[in-house]
């Protein structure tokens, strides 16, 4: 393993490169704990030089959807109504902090992100 600090974009490039090439690795081998590294490498350097800015929150809630093969009645226990859920997925509503929480504490949505949406 040889791993060095990145320290411009062509070497942010070169460490996603082999980080395509060991990314399946089996846990417990010496390219697991490489791409462990370059993993970690790679967030510090784009932390540092890329402001990604918050994530919306409507795209987050879409994603998690997403994720758990989730349907919009499956998110009224956090949002509410079919109606309301439908004014939040289409942008016609904003969430409130009781739907923040419990998206929250339901779906793991981080805070950060779901409040980005809150006026």
């Amino acid at each position: 393993m040889s791993i060095k600090p990145i320290r411009s974009d062509d070497d942010l490039q070169r460490a996603f490169k082999r980080l395509e090439k060991i990314f399946q690795a089996e846990e417990g081998t010496s390219q697991a704990d490489e791409r462990d590294v370059l993993v970690t490498l790679i967030e510090a350097y784009e932390n540092k030089h890329y402001d990604f800015g918050p994530a919306d929150p409507v795209e987050a809630i879409k994603f998690r959807m997403e994720q758990g093969g989730l349907t919009p009645r499956d998110l009224e226990p956090y949002i509410g109504q079919s109606g309301r859920v439908s004014e939040v997925l289409n942008r016609k509503r904003s969430l409130s902090l009781r739907m923040v929480k419990r998206l929250h504490d339901g779906l793991q949505i981080p805070y950060e992100t779901l409040l980005a949406g809150v006026r």
